[in-house]
């Protein structure tokens, strides 16, 4: 059986945080703002999944009233969120990202964050892409005043 999950996360920038994507810090004059550490690209894979799985959202299991989740490391989320996948007896077939900044400019750091999520998923990297691109002065994130993500995931049943 396979199921297929689709997510969505953004964040805005602000001076004074700092600027976590895929699990790693980012050299960078602002960070997004959030109840956790805020990082986009973990969000929407954490969405993905339980989108997947019919599970709800990530406010439901990891809400932003809840003071155990305040500046909490999203990779100990999207850990929390395998453990929910395995209990369902599903893995992932692959998973596809897009990270959308004006700046600061990510190729250089894709790989990393690529191998930050294939650790915590545990899943071989040749199932996680991850992608980055600006929209070109447009619209609020070309304006720098926030990030978005996005994130699709095929689930495939493990055992039968």
């Amino acid at each position: 059986m396979i199921r297929i999950g689709n997510g969505y996360d953004v964040h805005k920038l602000v001076i004074g945080r700092k600027l976590i994507l895929g699990g790693i810090e980012i050299p960078y004059e602002k960070g997004l703002l959030g109840h956790s550490d805020a990082d986009v690209l973990i969000h929407a894979i954490i969405d993905a999944i339980l989108g997947a799985l019919a599970l709800g959202d990530i406010g439901q299991h990891f809400p932003d009233d809840d003071n155990k989740y305040l500046n909490i490391d999203s990779l100990v989320l999207l850990k929390k969120t395998k453990e929910l996948m395995n209990e369902k007896n599903y893995k992932i077939g692959n998973l596809d990202s897009i990270i959308i900044a004006q700046r600061p400019k990510l190729k250089n750091y894709l790989n990393i964050m690529r191998k930050n999520i294939s650790e915590v998923l545990d899943v071989d990297i040749s199932k996680i892409s991850i992608k980055a691109t600006t929209e070109e002065n447009l619209g609020f994130t070309g304006r720098e005043e926030g990030i978005k993500s996005y994130c699709v995931v095929i689930l495939k049943k493990d055992k039968l």
